[in-house]
């Protein structure tokens, strides 16, 4: 018997194939499966023929946050080699990383272009706290960012199983990206094409808010009660443009997960800045979001979960075993799905 606030109701089994370790090109080859709510039905197509689904008369919020070169290789100052990740920043020029390995409180670790870092705390989850400095001065985000974007890799996700090539620095962000501060693509947006693009905006009303993706966003949920799991948090900015969409009555799709997470969060606490904590689940439904468009994600992850709060626990397995029987490429470089 499935029980949508059991974790383990979310698992399904995917063979290793059906994960997508390149996009497809053109990135709008990529296939897309439509589910109508209204009328139940399900339409296999292609995401050059989106625009062919969309209700008239909707309004589009997409996220431009921009991926950074997160990923790092340095030296402790005791001769061992280290990889760190930038996640994200903190008050008073301090960084959430995640290190490879054992380092301690008060270890400094070394990288290219005389980049320093000293980790300052270790949290409960394993992340540490740490400052970054360069010829003994402190960096600010966007000085680190510079630095980062220099020595960096992009931070592929894990289950890809491969280094990152110069044709990610395309491929792993989207057309509009414009603001630094992710760890992750909002991939639901991977697959427009400047053309398509072009004819989105000239058919819908499109803006932009910004939700910068964590290290978080990839997390398993471990508890067996979903209501147990901590929820990541994550900074994000809604713009007045995108203020005054939501505030609106019209139909609203949002194109992501993150966009979702970020609509609703505002909708429930009219706070236009902030981090968003927001669990989507079964027990927790959208109350703004009409329509969503997204990728494929992990079994038991939080991303998963929020498809259930849309269509429910039963659909949302039909659907992934539907994708799977049909062949559908999984995950960030993967296929899509249109929830009407």
């Amino acid at each position: 018997m499935l029980d949508p606030l059991k974790t383990q109701s979310y698992d399904y089994s995917l063979p290793k194939e059906l994960i997508a370790t390149h996009p497809v090109e053109p990135a709008d080859a990529a296939r897309l499966l439509v589910y109508d709510r209204k009328t139940n039905t399900i339409t296999h197509t292609t995401f050059k023929h989106l625009l062919e689904f969309l209700p008239k008369d909707l309004n589009i919020l997409l996220n431009d946050t921009k991926v950074i070169k997160a990923r790092i290789f340095g030296q402790k100052t005791t001769g061992g080699k280290v990889e760190l990740l930038f996640n994200k920043p903190m008050p008073n020029n301090t960084y959430l990383c995640l290190i490879g390995g054992k380092v301690n409180i008060g270890s400094e670790l070394l990288f290219k272009h005389e980049l320093k870092a000293t980790v300052l705390e270790k949290n409960r989850d394993g992340s540490r706290i740490v400052k970054f400095y360069k010829q003994n001065q402190e960096l600010d985000f966007l000085e680190l960012v510079d630095i980062l974007n220099s020595i960096g890799h992009l931070p592929l996700p894990p289950y890809m199983n491969r280094e990152d090539e110069k044709s990610d620095e395309t491929h792993y962000q989207t057309l509009f990206a414009k603001n630094y501060g992710a760890v992750a693509a909002p991939t639901a947006s991977l697959h427009f094409t400047p053309e398509l693009f072009e004819q989105l905006k000239q058919q819908h009303h499109v803006d932009y808010l910004t939700l910068h993706v964590g290290a978080g966003t990839f997390k398993p949920v471990e508890a067996e009660a979903i209501l147990d799991h901590p929820m990541h948090s994550e900074y994000y900015e809604v713009s007045s443009d995108a203020k005054a969409m939501i505030d609106s009555q019209k139909p609203l799709l949002a194109v992501g997960t993150t966009v979702t997470r970020t609509i609703e969060y505002y909708f429930r606490t009219s706070q236009e800045l902030g981090e968003c904590d927001l669990f989507l689940n079964t027990e927790n439904k959208p109350l703004r979001v009409n329509h969503l468009l997204t990728n494929f994600h992990l079994p038991k992850s939080t991303l998963i979960m929020l498809i259930a709060s849309f269509v429910g626990l039963e659909k949302t397995l039909e659907l992934y075993n539907l994708a799977i029987e049909e062949k559908y490429r999984f995950y960030s470089y993967g296929d899509g799905m249109l929830i009407l």
